[in-house]
């Protein structure tokens, strides 16, 4: 085995095109391990629909980053407190044998004292809560097997970024999200940061402090900086490969009730219907025409009714109140 050094880089998109590039790109006949901690993230699942998994008011004023990776599963938080692991091997004789890529997690986190198993199919847990979700993906004759390692996050921030918006978040929300997942950082006996943890794993994994290291050469950063561009940083694999939905938005307004009706499919509003109350002068069927085809997010709608006038509509409404509404 041989350990991928991503010199230190936290951006998500760049480190999912890292694992990606070493998946298809770089066949070595030994297995690959690469480990990765995130700047903010919400890392959504292959076939997750990402509008329906976030709060985009909370992850856009937070900055935090929206990205499809292409394993399935569900939705997963990473902050700087999160350490995620990745190995990658030939053959997919091990795809849905999770316990063979934890168990050596396992043991490490075991013999840092830490009351740690594998629980269900792919999960690991300590004292009963989780603190770590795994996944897996197969392509070209060889396989990737990832998963994360709740460290130190801020399970607030957990909860916000990935509970939709209209889902009201209480105290005893985060409370319940408390009882169930936790951080390792919480059941060491001796105080670790992350990197050495990280290093442990490391030691504990190749079971010698001499790691082997396969170096990124300049040609590998390119063939990932080519990956993270046309994939992981493009609204379309992020946003557009959602799957079509609809979306109803509701809201009691100072200009009376509005109801929108979204249709939306590859990330595109297909259709939208605004009814309500409210006593516009003008038809409402021109606005909802000038919103067929946009991106559906806040700043494709923004920027198309930047010149527009929402008075004529409805009367006195603010913009950033109906784009709220919308998106």
């Amino acid at each position: 085995m041989l350990f991928v050094d991503n010199n230190e880089t936290t951006d998500p998109r760049m480190n999912l095109a890292i694992e990606e590039h070493l998946l298809r790109n770089v066949p070595a006949a030994e297995p690959l391990l690469l480990f990765y901690i995130n700047a903010p993230a919400v890392i959504i699942g292959r076939n997750q629909n990402s509008i329906e998994e976030i709060d985009p008011d909370f992850v856009r004023e937070n900055q935090i980053h929206v990205v499809r990776r292409l394993s399935g599963g569900g939705a997963v938080y990473h902050d700087l407190g999160n350490l995620n692991f990745s190995f990658i091997t030939q053959g997919k004789e091990d795809l849905h044998n999770f316990s063979k890529f934890t168990r050596p997690v396992v043991d490490v986190l075991q013999g840092l004292g830490v009351n740690a198993g594998l629980q269900g199919k792919s999960d690991i847990f300590v004292d009963g809560k989780k603190i770590s979700g795994n996944a897996q993906y197969a392509a070209h004759g060889r396989m990737f097997s990832h998963g994360t390692i709740l460290f130190n996050t801020n399970l607030e921030n957990m909860l916000r970024a990935i509970n939709p918006r209209q889902v009201q978040i209480e105290s005893k929300a985060v409370q319940s999200v408390r009882s169930f997942v936790t951080n390792v950082q919480e059941h060491l006996p001796k105080a670790m940061d992350i990197v050495a943890l990280r290093e442990a794993l490391l030691r504990g994994i190749f079971g010698t402090d001499s790691v082997p290291v396969y170096g990124l050469t300049d040609t590998d950063w390119a063939q990932i900086r080519e990956i993270a561009t046309q994939r992981y940083m493009t609204w379309e694999w992020n946003y557009g490969r959602s799957p079509a939905f609809n979306i109803q938005k509701s809201e009691k307004l100072a200009v009376g009730k509005l109801d929108a009706r979204i249709d939306v499919v590859k990330g595109h509003i297909q259709a939208i219907k605004i009814y309500g109350d409210f006593s516009g002068q003008q038809d409402v069927a021109g606005l909802e025409k000038q919103l067929i085809g946009l991106r559906y997010d806040r700043e494709a709608i923004e920027a198309a009714l930047a010149e527009t006038a929402l008075e004529p509509y409805f009367g006195p409404l603010d913009k950033d109140t109906f784009l709220n509404l919308l998106a």
